[in-house]
């Protein structure tokens, strides 16, 4: 246990700004290998900072006056947070991305640029239609429904994370060894540790329809087969998103790199509010509000 605490909070202190310094930082220590085990805790981060996005997207919803433009309001405020609590850590493997392989063909040549820590032009129109596109969904899930809004923030914060570590299961990590600091994390992932990050994955599915059986989450007309049913959707959307873009990886830079896993969670989170708006009719076709 005392094992899983310290890879825990050294996922917390690799993806996060939530401060894990001083005599806990000594006390968690630190070396390749557990940084290594410490990548079957990444969901388990999702389940933090979806968590606290979603109680304050929550708070804010009930708080702000009724308005039509409430939803998007709380979608700004709560994108600002999680954006503060990660230090924009997958945000900016978005952008390098997309200069990368946005601003060349070249294998080499893109690797170069996604080491580069100026932002250029593709990465400035990708990060800023990424959070477009995540506040305007996150926007339209919140009008029309506040709990199943907070649901998939808890959720996609989760799913998200989860799937780059498929990434680094199946491909290989390339670029400049050396001077990675992701290398130590995303150089291999063990088939217990990926197992670990599935389980922090089912348990949040599994919080989620025991807060519903328990009344704790209500929406009025929506069974657990019609939540299933619509987050299955969620789930859908974030896979063929995280399966396009590991293809990518694979035919343009023949692996991964630690900027591509960034861009994975971005998209995978994205793709999964986006599955959710899109099976919504199925929602209010079951007799959802």
């Amino acid at each position: 246990m005392l094992q899983f605490i310290r890879h825990y909070l050294l996922a917390l202190q690799f993806f996060t700004r939530i401060p894990v310094t001083g005599r806990l930082a000594d006390w968690v220590g630190f070396s390749p290998a557990m940084l290594r085990a410490s990548a079957a805790h990444f969901p388990g981060v999702g389940w933090l900072v979806g968590a606290v996005v979603a109680a304050f997207t929550w708070a804010l919803l009930v708080l702000l006056p009724p308005s039509p433009f409430a939803p998007l309001v709380a979608a700004v405020l709560g994108t600002v947070l999680s954006v503060l609590m990660t230090g924009a850590f997958h945000e900016d493997g978005l952008a390098d991305v997309a200069d990368g392989l946005g601003g060349t063909l070249d294998r080499n040549r893109a690797l170069e640029i996604m080491k580069d820590s100026r932002v250029g032009a593709f990465g400035a129109i990708a990060v800023v239609l990424a959070l477009l596109a995540k506040v305007s969904l996150l926007a339209l899930l919140g009008s029309l429904n506040a709990t199943l809004l907070c649901v998939a923030l808890f959720l996609a914060h989760v799913v998200s994370r989860t799937w780059p570590l498929l990434t680094i299961r199946l491909l290989a990590h390339v670029g400049d060894v050396a001077g990675s600091k992701s290398k130590p994390l995303a150089d291999q992932i063990s088939l217990q540790s990926l197992l670990a990050a599935f389980l922090w994955c089912f348990m949040a599915v599994a919080h989620v329809f025991i807060a519903w059986s328990a009344m704790v989450l209500v929406v009025p007309g929506v069974a657990w087969q019609t939540l299933a049913w619509w987050l299955a959707s969620g789930f859908l959307a974030s896979g063929l998103a995280w399966a396009w873009m590991t293809r990518w990886f694979a035919r343009r830079l023949q692996g991964f790199t630690g900027d591509c896993l960034g861009a994975i969670q971005q998209v995978g989170e994205i793709a999964f509010y986006l599955g959710l708006a899109l099976a919504w009719r199925g929602v209010v076709s079951g007799g959802g509000a």
